[in-house]
């Protein structure tokens, strides 16, 4: 029997319930989910990875004279760093102690120590045997830079000395050679490119001179610029890397080497989980070069070139925005001879596509000297196609100055209303002012306001604009026809060419209405 008071309890039909379930999902909005990918099994050790991997790893020690090691680092520290109070503190110090020359460091119990230019300098760095039977060995340039005796050391603790086959310090790379006819074991490079992000890797090398030291991570980031230079293509992984790990390989998990590990992001000096190591896509072209030659041949171009910004690109009409923006082609250069003019945006070089301003050095660099490139530009509107003879980039890139006489000055004073500039001629006195070179053409740019459309993108008094929509521009009144005819065509910005302190640039400014306040 029920309790008193309890309602009755109507049933429902199958269909009836299902009916009403359907309603109330449908009354609820439906949130969407993401596809699950499986995840694949990770490793359980990577004990037989190491193991496989360990022989071909060595230790580099370098000797530096006094004279060379404080001229490359005057600030390196003498001794790896470690936390005030912590274990290994002692353990540095110990081992600094018992690897100081006679006569260097520490005197009797607080006595005064030595200053270092009195005894040689000694770097520790990590490399990888590439080549078994021409006993090659690969390690980075600052490990053997301003060396005067290089020493490897095989994972069986055996010293073997080694000689300096060639460097190239613009990608960091050192290749040597070992004098020995012991039996070596080799790695190989791997496809960088197949290294991607989440992917497991293994680093391994010698971190503070702790030789054979293993340790694994996963590739953080691809394609990393670190302001090292022109050719910046770092794999980032959080692979434990410290110092005495640079040189040492990157391996992907079939034991091919995938990077070389440079450098680290730390404030302390000690491993964050910020470790950067050149692709081995990069690697294996230099490495080649230096085994034939002792020395790297790089493809040369001869431009200055831009990042291709939305309003440049919407000056320009290209879409979308890609490749690199030519400022100069500078004068006898390949470019020039092969038809690239200032302003050709390049899209395509040697059938590489340019994403970005940053792409081209390197594709460049890559290409075989004499090789006849063919060039995609965007010019005038569309694409065009020229061929340039790729040339070596030379020890010497001082830019050549432009020739030709600069035309006379025939206007006063012009207020480009709405760009938030003044512009006039180039005279004698404004020469003697700015230092202008003698042979500068173009419109001189003699007051901005700070708070226009020119403040904005950090135009001075003293710029010179040499061209409005790539048009060349030799008078006050050739800027104001230019920015007059935009506007009639409802452009919404002036794409400028402008000379300054820091060279050519291009500056694209908004076309503001004459007499309109400014823009929030």
């Amino acid at each position: 029997m029920k309790p008193e008071g309890t309602p009755p309890v109507r049933l429902r039909t199958p269909i009836a319930a299902t009916l009403a379930l359907i309603g109330a999902m449908a009354a609820v909005p439906m949130t969407p989910v993401l596809a699950q990918t499986p995840m694949q099994n990770a490793p359980t050790s990577f004990r037989p990875l190491a193991q496989q991997l360990l022989p071909a790893v060595v230790s580099v020690q370098v000797s530096t004279s006094p004279a060379a090691r404080n001229a490359q680092r005057p600030d390196a520290p003498d001794a790896p760093q470690a936390p005030p109070g912590s274990p290994f503190e002692e353990f540095f110090r110990d081992f600094l102690e018992r690897n100081r020359p006679p006569g260097g460091g520490q005197g009797g119990q607080g006595g005064p120590r030595q200053q270092p230019q009195q005894r040689r300098g000694t770097s520790l760095g990590s490399g990888f045997i590439i080549d078994a039977e021409k006993k090659f060995v690969v390690t980075n340039n600052h490990v053997v830079e301003g060396g005067t005796e290089i020493n490897v050391v095989l994972s069986d603790n055996t010293t073997i000395q080694a000689e300096l086959v060639g460097t190239d310090p613009r990608t960091d790379i050192a290749l040597l050679r070992l004098k020995t006819d012991r039996q070596l074991t080799a790695v190989q490079f791997g496809n960088s490119d197949e290294a991607q992000v989440g992917d497991w890797v293994l680093a391994i090398g010698n971190p503070f001179g702790l030789a054979s030291s293993v340790s694994a991570g996963i590739v953080s980031a691809r394609s990393r610029d670190i302001r090292q230079g022109l050719y910046d293509d770092f794999i980032q992984t959080d692979a434990a890397i410290n110092r005495g790990n640079s040189g040492g390989p990157l391996f992907d998990m079939q034991g091919k080497v995938v990077g070389i590990n440079t450098a680290i992001y730390s404030p302390s000096g000690g491993s964050i989980g910020i470790g950067f190591a050149i692709p081995s896509n990069l690697a294996r072209g230099i490495v080649a070069q230096l085994e034939d030659g002792g020395r790297v041949r790089r493809g040369w171009l001869g431009v200055n070139i831009q990042q291709v910004t939305d309003e440049i690109a919407d000056s320009l009409g290209l879409k979308p925005v890609r490749g690199a923006l030519v400022a100069r082609a500078q004068e006898d250069g390949p470019a020039a001879k092969g038809g690239i003019r200032n302003g050709d945006v390049i899209l395509r070089f040697n059938n590489q596509d340019v994403r970005e301003m940053r792409n081209l050095p390197r594709i460049v660099a890559e290409t075989r000297v004499g090789t006849a490139a063919p060039v995609v530009v965007w010019r005038d509107g569309k694409e065009e196609t020229v061929t340039v003879t790729v040339a070596e980039l030379p020890a010497d890139q001082a830019e050549a100055q432009n020739s030709g006489r600069s035309a006379q000055p025939r206007s006063e004073v012009v207020d480009l209303a709405g760009l938030g500039l003044k512009v006039g001629p180039i005279t004698g006195e404004a020469r003697e002012r700015f230092s202008l070179r003698a042979e500068q053409r173009g419109v001189l740019i003699t007051e901005v306001d700070p708070n226009g459309p020119a403040g904005e993108r950090d135009l001075r008094p003293g710029d010179v604009i040499v061209e409005v929509q790539q048009e060349r521009v030799n008078t006050p009144q050739d800027v104001q026809n230019r920015v007059e005819a935009l506007r009639r065509q409802n452009r919404s910005t002036a794409l400028l060419l402008v000379e300054g302190q820091q060279g050519q640039r291009f500056v694209p400014l908004r076309l503001r209405e004459e007499g309109s306040g400014r823009r929030n």
